[in-house]
């Protein structure tokens, strides 16, 4: 049979089907000239840049907004010390401490939330944002979690995205030992039982963090490990904690306190581990990182993320041996990946339905709506589902069509859509900013958002869309089902 009478399914992607594929996959989707600047460089030469972010430049502008956001440029410690100690102080008033946190919520929040929105919207280092977002989903944390509110920034921006592309063990290691994670998986309270430094808050062992360090960050739910497992990783990380009192002194947030630790006799994962206060823990990261069920759950992960959901088995085991090979190395493991026949097929092409933070980011990249005020945005991601940093169990965000398509939300998609079509959008002016006439604020020029999204729009969706009123088929566009996969 001729390749030309082959299925459609079957023919492999033209060039400009695959620019848009990885602009979609590697990228949160085209901004205005980004199809077109592909197919001039190649998708390979794409890839590789994206692979290697230190080498891409990040624009001045968007660097100077970045930096005159006053908890951007603060450390944890500072973080705490600005905002944080009425709601540490055990003696502080219950009223001082909500004012504390409210605080946080008036002046931090929306500095996290537009450093997150401008640098998945503007950076050109696409793959290290859509890793970061990844990763911040796998190690997740909630914002409303107690302390975790004046971190969570510095979470993201110091111990995700500067790993995000990196190894594996350092990003696992970096979350571990952050405030963030401490606090919300309550490992800082932990002490190993009748240790002398197992006094009041600090009485008992918790297991909440050795659990989930096991089944959602390493090895996953059928990783092979046992109760007893979780236990014995328990009293090893007892004792990594945060000082309150260091910090105030200007010390960093996460410490080692040797007089809350077992030192008992511990075999993890088979593996004997002699007493060694904070190297035991250090020892069973460096077990779980390197163990061959870490390697299956985070090449199967990431498979479903950029290939499909239900990821060929074979693709799963090349990355796993790579994962392994390269001692965690998330490039070298992202490289096979994007060079695998799997990650090109047809049948992957423009068929995972953009979950709801894929889809807002992609329009307003697709419009060039500068995000001015978070606010909309934030709100719009909270009504589809969600909100940033707004999971509050540890196993974060699923990225699955069943967990997103349902008619409610493809009714609140269009909604946005409109908004964004109409050029009327609150989301680029300035807070309380009152929305100017009409003849001020011109629609999308659906002629230019065609052009922006290329094949994302089908010839059937076309013919559709250009029998329509001019000042719909801009919508039609973004809030059509082409416009919905990625």
């Amino acid at each position: 049979m001729a390749l030309n009478a082959l299925p459609a399914r079957a023919q492999a992607l033209t060039e400009q089907e695959k620019s848009l594929h990885v602009l979609n996959r590697l990228a949160y989707g085209p901004r205005p000239g980004d199809l077109q600047q592909v197919e001039r460089m190649g998708v390979r030469r794409y890839i590789d840049q994206q692979l290697n972010p230190e080498r891409i430049a990040m624009p001045a502008q968007l660097q100077a907004r970045l930096a005159a956001l006053p908890a951007y440029r603060m450390s944890a410690t500072q973080l705490f010390n600005e905002y944080g100690p009425p709601s540490f102080d055990k003696s502080a008033s219950r009223e001082d401490q909500q004012a504390a946190r409210q605080r946080a919520a008036r002046e931090l929040t929306p500095q996290f939330h537009q450093e997150r929105l401008w640098l998945a919207t503007e950076s050109p280092r696409q793959l290290q944002e859509v890793m970061t977002e990844f990763w911040l989903n796998h190690f997740n944390v909630f914002e409303g979690r107690d302390w975790v509110r004046y971190w969570v920034g510095d979470y993201e921006q110091n111990a995700i995205r500067p790993h995000a592309l990196g190894n594996f063990r350092q990003l696992l290691g970096a979350v571990a030992h952050h405030p963030a994670m401490l606090v919300y998986l309550d490992n800082w309270l932990s002490s190993g039982v009748n240790t002398p430094g197992a006094k009041g808050r600090f009485k008992g062992l918790n297991e909440n963090y050795a659990r989930e360090l096991m089944e959602l960050h390493t090895l996953g739910v059928d990783g092979g490990y046992q109760q007893a497992d979780v236990m014995t990783l328990a009293r090893i990380l007892s004792g990594w904690t945060i000082d309150l009192q260091a910090m105030k002194e200007g010390a960093a947030p996460a410490s080692f306190n040797a007089q809350r630790h077992d030192n008992g006799p511990k075999i993890f994962l088979g593996h004997p581990l002699p007493a060694g206060g904070e190297q035991e823990g250090e020892a069973a990261l460096d077990i779980l990182a390197s163990h061959p069920a870490t390697a299956r759950f985070i090449s199967t992960r990431l498979a479903q993320y950029f290939v499909a959901d239900k990821p060929d088995p074979a693709l799963v085991q090349k990355l796993s041996q790579t994962f392994l090979a390269s001692h965690g190395d998330i490039r070298a493991v992202l490289q096979v990946l994007f060079d695998s026949p799997q990650f090109w097929a047809r049948d992957n092409y423009q068929v995972q339905f953009k979950t709801p933070y894929q889809f807002v980011i992609s329009s307003l990249r697709a419009s060039a709506t500068p995000v001015v005020n978070h606010k909309p945005v934030d709100g719009a991601l909270s009504q589809f589902g969600m909100p940033l940093y707004g999971w509050l169990t540890p196993e974060g965000y699923k990225y699955s069509q069943a967990a997103w398509l349902n008619a409610d939300a493809l009714l609140r998609r269009i909604n946005f859509a409109g908004g964004l079509a109409s050029g009327r959008s609150t989301i680029a002016r300035p807070d309380n900013t009152p929305a100017p006439p009409a003849a001020e604020s011109p629609p999308l020029d659906p002629r230019q958002l065609q052009q922006t999204l290329g094949p994302t729009i089908t010839p059937d969706a076309a013919a559709i869309i250009a029998a329509s009123a001019p000042n719909l088929q801009a919508a039609l566009m973004l809030g059509g089902p082409s416009f919905m996969k990625r």
